[in-house]
């Protein structure tokens, strides 16, 4: 059972930090060397040195052990160290530890990380080539044997059962695919700076699994980004504007797998996604009129007007018209199908420098936003928002 209380880690600890290599497509360098440069970029734009850092999270898919990221950035003695799994679920749930960590007194400074070469070394797209005997691959053996090899095959059953429940046509992902990539090419960190689409590009794209297109799916990205969390009375002695980490949850849904959950009553949700804006809302007081910048998890399409709905932006089967209707700045980065496929982490960054009034593609009065994880999978996510 998910909690039915607000819990009191709101406004204890905010993101003081941001720091990220470039985003391309082959980077030359090992996911260490990345993951040191992106670290390194965050503590220097927190205005701290690495002596100050004694905390330090990341994902279990991660490559780069803490202890050794540490010794490489100049990081001393460490008291806290953590890691998360579900790939991109990991997300916000790593700024969530790291804001524990600090409010409970355990650590001061805590660095969050995520680094890869996702293109030009592991790539994700190509799908499970081979699994070591576990639960969780006991789980995807009842789907692989009939083709379900790849993300996007897990997502499109889902997103076929969504467009014939609401009785909607593929255009409807083309939304979220436009308005991801409009935002991006104003982002010169962007791979597809200078580079937007329209419906029509979307619908002429190739098919990759009926009901997804090329453009309904996120790029492959090589690259690193950091995040500097820290007390909220720590910050404010800082050079940045903080992020407040106004509330941070965690989410598995009922008869929850990664990615191929099924046997669920109904295919047309991401109820992990329910139980994280359940608790995101009960924890903050807020709602979704409350939010001016929504930085949603997008490795796929469908999965961004699902979580619209799970949040209660809109009614079920109404959130292409509220993205086409423009009524909430989404991805203003570009998210993961226009800037780069961080696992999300740069999307953090983005809600980040929204607060802070420095996007590219700045909301005018940013002061709260609300940044999730990945979706099909245990998840996460977190309301950041202005101090004061």
């Amino acid at each position: 059972m998910s909690l039915h209380r607000a819990d009191s880690l709101g406004g204890r600890a905010a993101v003081v930090g941001i720091g990220a290599t470039e985003f391309s497509k082959d980077s030359g360098r090992s996911e260490l060397k990345l993951a040191v440069e992106a670290v390194r970029a965050a503590i220097d734009d927190a205005g701290l040195s690495p002596d100050d850092v004694d905390g330090m999270v990341t994902f279990t898919m991660d490559t780069n052990p803490e202890i050794t990221v540490a010794q490489a950035a100049g990081i001393g003695e460490l008291s806290f160290f953590s890691r998360v799994h579900y790939g991109g679920g990991a997300a916000c749930a790593t700024v969530q530890q790291a804001a524990l960590a600090v409010a409970a007194g355990v650590a001061e400074v805590v660095v969050c990380y995520r680094a890869f070469n996702e293109r030009s070394g592991r790539r994700f797209g190509s799908g499970v080539q081979r699994r070591e005997p576990s639960a969780e691959g006991a789980a995807l053996g009842w789907n692989l044997p009939f083709g379900l090899l790849t993300p996007a095959s897990w997502v499109a059953m889902t997103a076929q059962r969504y467009l014939h429940a609401h009785g909607l046509t593929p255009e409807a992902f083309g939304q979220v695919a436009v308005a991801g990539r409009r935002h991006a090419a104003r982002n010169p960190a962007a791979y597809f700076h200078g580079r937007p689409i329209t419906l029509d590009d979307h619908a002429s794209s190739r098919w990759i699994v009926e009901p997804l297109r090329l453009l309904d799916c996120c790029q492959e990205t090589d690259g690193g980004q950091a995040l500097v969390v820290t007390s909220v009375e720590r910050a404010r002695d800082l050079p940045r504007p903080p992020a407040v980490v106004v509330a941070a949850a965690q989410g598995a849904g009922r008869a929850q797998e990664q990615m191929t959950s099924y046997y669920r009553d109904d295919l047309t949700g991401l109820p992990e996604m329910g139980v994280v804006a359940r608790q995101l809302w009960r924890t903050s007081g807020l709602g979704p009129g409350d939010i001016d910048v929504g930085i949603l998890y997008d490795h796929f399409t469908p999965y961004v007007l699902m979580q619209l709905e799970e949040f209660g932006f809109c009614g079920r089967g109404e959130a292409a018209e509220f993205v086409a209707a423009d009524a909430l700045p989404l991805n203003t980065h570009g998210g993961q199908l226009g800037e780069a496929y961080l696992h999300g982490m740069n999307g953090i960054a983005e809600a980040v420098r929204q607060l802070r009034g420095t996007s590219v593609n700045q909301t005018a009065g940013a002061a709260r936003a609300l940044v999730t994880a990945g979706t099909g999978v245990p998840t996460s996510a977190l309301i950041l928002g202005v101090d004061g």
